[in-house]
């Protein structure tokens, strides 16, 4: 079954406009970074070296900045332990996971299609 634009917009009249909140979920969650962190995640918990390796490529400053924003969201947990060393492990929320399990099969499909889709443009 699919939805269109048009579809959604009957049912919620402004979706997806400038200014609506889909926008910034949009963002939050389909921008570089946000998808690659959460599918990291999708792995289970992961302390912030481990998630850092994970996601290649990802500064410091934009996995710290990446993490505030999901967690803010509501989609990512972030767990202190009181211990010497500090230890802090991030994982997915319940609607992070149920989120993901919408955003996998996008992944799969990117991921099965990407090398074709990138040698049309050489």
């Amino acid at each position: 079954m699919s939805v269109s634009l048009a579809d959604l917009r009957t049912e919620n009249p402004g979706i997806f406009a400038d200014g609506c909140p889909t926008r910034t979920v949009l963002d939050h969650v389909m921008g570089k970074w946000g998808v690659l962190v959460l599918m990291a995640l999708s792995d289970g918990t992961q302390r912030w070296g481990v998630l850092r390796r994970n996601v290649s490529g990802i500064s410091e400053k934009m996995l710290a900045s990446t993490l505030k924003t999901l967690e803010a969201d509501g989609l990512v947990a972030r767990t202190a332990y009181p211990e010497v060393p500090p230890r802090v492990e991030y994982s997915l929320t319940e609607q992070g996971g149920d989120l993901m399990s919408r955003v996998i099969p996008l992944m799969e499909w990117v991921a099965a299609n990407a090398d074709d889709i990138v040698s049309r443009r050489r």
